[in-house]
């Protein structure tokens, strides 16, 4: 079966080097979800200068022709660009955490390598949104991905929050009248917010939520609870440290 060549878009989680000059790329592919890619000579010596290996950072967007064969495991990259070209998100620090924090949310979720376009498109707005973004947008966009990243694997939160229903069951997935027997649950001002997270459905009316540090951060890590409970293997966030120290 003879390697096919396919146009797509992709945006890089991860970068490990390969021999001399080459890396190998897990990339979350528009038409095959995500994959693992080799790139040849795209690193250089420190005296020519940056390589076309800065292109592949986590989160960088590119345009792509690839190789693609259903039984190879590592398919390579012929030809690669910038798809965005972005004016913050590499170079900005609070920017680039929130990325990395969506980058290794997105990884520990994709396990198996199909294509899925709207959760693409989705991530690919969201990205978008954070490169331009900033204040109350920013700051709220890692608990808004969060929030509706489920949507599409399966596992979403239903958002049935009222004065009968003020408890967020985190095993459930939805609100209850009683407080649950387990410690997994959210009540009071969390339990409105997320409630108030769940109804947004663009990343500007982010701006309307005015919530403090310290209030967003144990929120990020109730949320990394909510995947631990529903993700199997999930484990804990390396990003999440690093966020919480540089929103803070």
């Amino acid at each position: 079966m003879p390697d096919k060549l396919h146009k797509t878009k992709g945006i890089v989680l991860r970068t490990v080097k390969y021999g001399e000059t080459s890396i190998i790329v897990t990339m979350f592919t528009e038409l095959f979800g995500v994959q693992p890619y080799l790139v040849n000579g795209v690193r250089t010596s420190a005296k020519k200068g940056p390589g076309k290996a800065s292109l592949f950072q986590p989160s960088a967007m590119l345009d792509l022709v690839i190789y693609h064969n259903e039984l190879k495991h590592l398919n390579r990259i012929k030809e690669f660009k910038w798809s965005v070209i972005y004016q913050h998100i590499l170079s900005n620090v609070p920017k680039n955490a929130v990325a990395l924090f969506m980058v290794e949310l997105l990884t520990k979720c994709l396990k198996q390598p199909e294509g899925n376009p709207d959760l693409f498109h989705f991530t690919e707005d969201i990205f978008m949104k954070l490169d331009e973004s900033s204040g109350a947008i920013m700051a709220n966009l890692p608990l808004f991905f969060a929030l509706h990243l489920p949507f599409h694997f399966g596992f979403r939160i239903t958002d049935n929050y009222s004065k009968e229903n003020p408890y967020l069951d985190l095993q459930e997935g939805s609100f209850v009248a009683e407080q649950p027997r387990h410690p997994h649950f959210l009540e009071d001002k969390q339990a409105a917010v997320t409630s108030q997270l769940l109804k947004v459905m663009q990343p500007e009316e982010l701006a309307d939520i005015k919530l403090n540090h310290d209030f967003r951060r144990n929120l990020l890590y109730v949320y990394e609870t909510y995947y631990a409970l529903h993700i199997p293997d999930f484990g804990t966030m390396r990003t999440l440290p690093v966020l919480r120290e540089i929103l803070g």
